[in-house]
């Protein structure tokens, strides 16, 4: 591998990074190679900071001024309330505040109590509550927890129980050794007990139930940090020069707005679902699958090519060598100009690993994936499961987990447009710890994509305070009309719970011919035996069984696609006004 073309000091550190690398199952020469030769011609003319993609990002970020971290997480959890009292949404924060946790009330107080210091230092006017007054948790709540939370099995996951509670348990004295640095074999098989209520994945639930989710997950890893006395710092990215339009150096955002005029619903950009089928057609068993790099100079042509063809569906695929296509799906990874994981939570993925148990370290990256906004969450969920495709042809490409987490976190992790001069010490320490991250990703990718069940818990409650609100409200404003509503919802109510007492329920299909149809409530209904009771009376649809679900609605939730394991009763014990209703889901 000829260096002469770079500087002299980075010469000599990517000599050093050479020897260190060697350990990592010789993966070192052709790795390096990879981004050296992509850097140095690639279609965007990218440079040799690419070889440094382990930075340490509290050189890379600007730290946000004193005070403005804690408006911008209290803004971002729905408490603007808290110092703003001319924010909209201060009913809302009572609501939501009345669902917390004692961790997440504690790490909600940390902040209001920073920023109140803060305003004080600046000699500003301020009415920051207290938010011990706004709500006190019993302490029948605290013995609950306490209860239910106490020492799993080393590899049960708990999405009963709040992690952060779950840590403080730890941290008082309940504490499991675990070793941190597994080979990929030895990894924990970690699982979830079986909830009859069923798992909920992202993706199930409604818009509206999801910002819930998202503000709760917020103040839920918050209060995980907290309770393990790890600081995570947010910061503002670096302003960065965004291409506008293209397939190369674009935003997810801009690439998906593009994607969608073509092809209505897309999730994923269009340019990295193609790169990866191409990758799979031409076979996972080819030795160094996404070690090898390809050519530079092709693959700086074809990255020419694709900019001006992809589009108009005249690229030549079947002329692509795959190592071609591998380079090229590391190039687009490493040319998003902010980060897949994006800025203002890639401290927080960074910071996982000092959790002090690889339960609570999957725990903390569940919260960080359901905090990804959407487009950079379906993203990464495609890489992973892709990812995990090519090292179940392990035996025959030689590409274990450890080889392609070494290969892939340089591209994850590294953010365009910022610049890091930090030694090589730090740089390995940093690579160690971002390809264990990735490890991680993959090999419980089916746990990371799933919304504990504390949090929709959560949400059921915020759900039936906002409507016990607007009732109220209802009474006082339009007391009339109000009661003609209540007569005619108490006859609806009257006659679902006839029907549901008398041992059935009724299942409505608006999508299709089937008006509706009654089903009897057995203790084993399960969502699977509904669907099969449906495609039996409907034997005319073209719709396959995978492409419907099976949905919760109204009550103290918006709307919920059931896993097939789910048994009916018990969620009509959780939500006893909810609504049956089988529509076709997109995937």
């Amino acid at each position: 591998m000829c260096l002469n073309w770079l500087p002299v000091r980075y010469r000599v550190e990517l000599k050093m990074l050479l020897f260190v690398f060697k350990s990592l199952n010789g993966l070192a020469p052709s790795y390096l190679s990879d981004l050296v030769n992509v850097n140095r011609s690639s279609c965007t003319s990218l440079c040799v900071r690419n070889v440094w993609p382990y930075l340490t990002y509290d050189h890379l970020l600007l730290c946000s001024a004193e005070g403005e971290q804690e408006e911008a997480w209290l803004m971002e959890a729905g408490l603007a309330t808290l110092f703003d009292e001319s924010a909209s949404d201060g009913e809302d924060s009572i609501v939501l505040l009345s669902t917390l946790t004692r961790t997440q009330a504690a790490a909600v107080e940390r902040r209001v109590e920073t920023l109140k210091q803060t305003l004080r230092k600046r000699n500003k006017p301020y009415s920051v509550p207290d938010v011990r007054e706004i709500f006190k948790p019993s302490p029948a709540s605290q013995s609950k927890v306490r209860n239910g939370a106490g020492p799993d099995a080393e590899t049960d996951i708990n999405l009963e129980v709040s992690f952060s509670e779950q840590a403080l348990i730890y941290k008082e004295g309940l504490k499991v050794t675990q070793p941190q640095n597994e080979a990929d074999d030895r990894l924990p098989d970690f699982r979830v007990s079986q909830d009859k209520t069923g798992q909920t994945r992202v993706g199930d639930l409604s818009a509206e139930d999801m910002k819930k989710v998202r503000r709760l997950v917020l103040i839920e890893m918050s209060a995980l940090f907290d309770t393990c006395g790890i600081e995570v710092k947010a910061h503002k990215a670096l302003k960065v020069k965004v291409r506008e339009s293209g397939l190369f150096g674009v935003s997810l955002s801009t690439l998906l707005e593009q994607d969608q005029r073509r092809i209505l619903g897309t999730k994923v950009p269009l340019i990295l679902q193609h790169l990866i089928s191409h990758i799979e057609e031409q076979g996972l068993d080819t030795e160094g699958v996404l070690r090898i790099p390809g050519a530079a100079t092709r693959v700086k042509a074809v990255c020419h090519e694709l900019e001006h063809k992809f589009y108009e569906g005249m690229f030549p695929w079947e002329s692509l060598k795959q190592h071609d296509t591998a380079s090229l799906l590391k190039l687009f990874i490493r040319e998003l100009p902010y980060p897949l994981l994006t800025v203002e939570y890639f401290n927080a993925f960074i910071s996982v690993l000092k959790l002090p148990t690889k339960k609570q370290q999957l725990q903390a990256l569940n919260l960080l994936v359901l905090l990804l906004p959407e487009p950079n969450r379906d993203t990464l969920k495609a890489l992973m499961e892709f990812f995990q495709r090519v090292t179940d042809h392990k035996d025959r490409n030689k590409m274990t987990l450890n080889n392609v987490a070494v290969v892939m976190a340089p591209n994850i992790f590294m953010c365009k447009g910022f610049r890091s001069k930090i030694s090589e010490q730090q740089e390995f320490a940093m690579a160690t710890g971002t390809a264990n991250i990735v490890r991680l990703l993959v090999r419980y990718q089916n746990l990371l994509w799933t919304i504990p069940k504390f949090v929709l818990n959560q949400v059921r409650k915020h759900n039936m305070e906002n409507q016990r609100k607007m009732n109220r409200d209802r009474v006082v404003k339009k007391l009339l009309k109000k009661m003609a509503y209540d007569r005619e919802r108490a006859s609806d109510k009257q006659e679902k719970n006839t029907e549901a007492e008398g041992g059935f329920i009724r299942v409505q299909a608006p999508q299709f011919s089937m008006v509706s149809m009654a089903i009897q409530l057995t203790e084993d209904l399960k969502a699977s035996d509904v669907l099969t009771r449906f495609l039996s009376q409907e034997r005319s649809l073209s719709v396959k069984r995978e492409d419907l679900c099976l949905y919760e609605m109204g009550g103290n939730i918006k709307e919920r696609c059931l896993d097939e394991e789910t048994y009916i009763k018990a969620v009509l014990e959780l939500n006893p006004s909810a609504e049956w209703v089988i529509k076709s889901v997109q995937h």
